[in-house]
């Protein structure tokens, strides 16, 4: 029996662009799902009849066959039985996707000369290393491609896996709440990686992610940053685990590790790229009174994070934890670009600010529903100079909130509607 093969949040966004001739791109770090999606494509496509291929670049018999420029390519769709011309002269496509596309020595080229001269050929390609890619993809790309970022499960995504009813605009009951708290719990304990949500044993899910941090961080970076000094980088992704939510002190973090400050710049940008952790700059509007530069870390799986920290997955969730899963949230719902967190000189702090076109929201993170308004928020407004007040919202998970601007880490989806 084939494995069940689960709709993404982002594949309804993605399906408004297969009219297009634009080349669409997926990228994201390995093992949250691209290609996942992409078989839902061609489960979709084999529905509707539509014809497609499915190419798989980590077969380097197709990265030589491409290496070879467009029309070997297309010689070998002939080859395959695809009569090319009935799908230039009939205005409809072949649906072609590739399969981590940075293997290609020249993937730029290759996809221009589709875009510009073969458009019945509707490219979807994915990668899973947004420095390599941009390596290689060039300006002449500009305006014929849409980029998509693929994270692991957000906690929505997480219920549907799990197969587990929840409608936001329906008030829950008690034991709906509770229902929801102990999955939240679970995925600020494992993270999101869709092997991991549908993994139950817990010493499976610690061998799996495992796995992933030998075989894709390590090594990923390892080959992309041509690191000489691994012992001293594994201890630099360890530090900076146990630091997720906190200041980054480069000069701190170069002494702990014995890294020059040039090279630990260089590793962090290219764990940005790799889509392993985000440095969060502050939101500023009065450069005197708020701290303008430095930036603050988190991962993008808490699952990940506590495993290069702790060596295990913990039975319960500290406040840094479920911290790094709100931001986790935050960012698949509004792109990294757009979270940022306040601090002033005098110690006054609000974990995140998002800023959305229309306003600016500031959201406060507490393990346990506070009392009251934290008095951050009232200084954001007068010192931030950030424009009308809207609403703020304070994200708890124990206790029960006593004010409307404070709710369960599940309604932040509804935060942009409000």
């Amino acid at each position: 029996m084939p494995p069940t093969i689960y709709k993404r949040t982002i594949i309804d966004e993605i399906l408004h662009y297969f009219p297009t001739d634009d080349v669409i791109v997926i990228q994201g770090a390995r093992q949250v799902g691209k290609t996942s999606i992409l078989k839902y494509f061609q489960n979709l496509f084999s529905e509707q009849n539509i014809p497609y291929l499915y190419i798989d670049l980590e077969d380097s018999r197709f990265v030589t066959l491409l290496d070879q420029g467009v029309d070997e390519f297309l010689n070998y769709l002939r080859g395959e039985g695809y009569r090319l011309s009935d799908f230039s002269s009939d205005g409809k496509k072949l649906y072609v996707m590739i399969d981590e596309i940075q293997y290609l020595a020249n993937p730029s080229s290759f996809m221009k000369l589709i875009a510009d001269h073969h458009q019945y050929l509707k490219l979807i390609v994915s990668g899973s290393s947004s420095f390599a890619m941009k390596s290689k993809f060039k300006n002449s790309l500009v305006g014929r491609t849409v980029n998509f970022e693929i994270y692991p499960l957000s906690f929505r995504e997480m219920l549907s896996f799990k197969k587990t009813h929840y409608k936001p605009d329906v008030p829950p009951t008690a034991v709906k709440i509770q229902e929801l708290q102990t999955l939240y719990l679970e995925y600020v304990l494992y993270g999101g990686y869709p092997k991991i949500v549908l993994t139950p044993e817990l010493d499976r899910k610690e061998h799996y992610l495992q796995q992933i941090i030998d075989t894709y961080i390590r090594k990923d970076i390892r080959d992309l940053a041509d690191i000489k000094d691994i012992t001293r980088f594994n201890k630099m992704l360890e530090v900076l685990s146990s630091q997720s939510g906190n200041l980054l002190n480069i000069a701190e973090l170069s002494n702990t590790c014995g890294l020059a400050r040039q090279t630990i710049e260089r590793y962090l940008f290219l764990l940005e790229e790799t889509y392993i952790l985000s440095l969060v700059r502050p939101f500023s509007r009065n450069l005197r009174t708020e701290v303008s530069k430095t930036p603050k870390i988190f991962f993008h799986d808490t699952g990940l994070m506590q495993m290069l920290w702790l060596k295990r997955l913990q039975k319960e969730a500290l406040g840094i934890t479920f911290e790094t899963s709100v931001f986790c949230e935050l960012t698949k719902q509004h792109g990294r670009g757009v979270i940022h967190y306040w601090r002033t000189i005098d110690k006054k702090e609000i974990d995140f600010i998002v800023r959305l076109p229309e306003r600016v929201i500031p959201i406060e993170v507490k393990l346990h529903f506070p009392r009251h308004t934290p008095p951050a928020i009232n200084s954001f407004w007068r010192t931030a100079k950030a424009g009308t007040p809207t609403p703020y919202r304070v994200v708890g998970y124990y206790g029960e909130p006593v004010m409307p601007q404070m709710i369960y880490p599940w309604q932040l989806a509804e935060i942009q509607a409000t």
